[in-house]
């Protein structure tokens, strides 16, 4: 049977995973600003496959406002092309042989309240990712064996404790990009 730390742990481990996958999550939301994690939610149909952007070309942003995508096998740049543009970003991207350009437009107060709503979302997701964290946790110390009830409240705080911890640090993470999103 496992101990309290043990189960502490595991749930611990469990809630970090929830709060560093919204942060991934977060990262490929559009704001306004070219950044190369934009693309890493698009998906290429190369050679039979579904592939991700990342594998068959790197992304590079050279202005604030322009993403340079470089197949690394040029035969496949219009079907990178056609993905991109095909996603639901909203971006207009054009073949000039050996590279892709991607030109990131302004966006505008509309479009900057769907991303929030977006993220809002996600947001939740990862809170919901973490009450069930935490409530796996509070069901298997309530079924170990040999503890006394004391050391079985006490682990329970903890992980009342561990849970806030990660609550806070998604909503942290949720007003760092509303204020990224809605900043002109």
């Amino acid at each position: 049977m496992s101990s309290t730390s043990q189960i502490l742990n595991n749930v611990r481990t469990a809630m970090d995973k929830a709060v560093d996958s919204t942060r991934r999550e977060f990262s490929g939301i559009r704001t306004g600003k070219a950044s190369g994690q934009l693309l890493d939610t698009v998906r290429v149909e190369v050679y039979g496959q579904q592939m991700m952007l990342n594998q068959v070309a790197s992304v590079s942003s050279p202005e604030p406002r322009l993403l340079i995508v470089t197949p690394y096998d040029k035969g496949q740049a219009k079907v990178i092309e056609k993905a991109i543009r095909e996603s639901d970003l909203g971006l207009e991207p054009s073949n000039q042989g050996a590279v892709i350009r991607v030109p990131v437009p302004p966006m505008n107060e509309e479009r900057r309240r769907e991303m929030v709503k977006v993220v809002h979302k996600l947001a939740e997701e990862g809170r919901v990712a973490v009450r069930h964290a935490r409530t796996d946790g509070r069901d298997r110390l309530k079924k170990l064996d040999g503890v006394s009830e004391d050391e079985v409240k006490r682990a329970e705080k903890d992980l009342q404790k561990v849970h806030d911890d990660c609550i806070a640090r998604l909503e942290e993470l949720v007003k760092g990009k509303e204020a990224e999103i809605m900043e002109v």
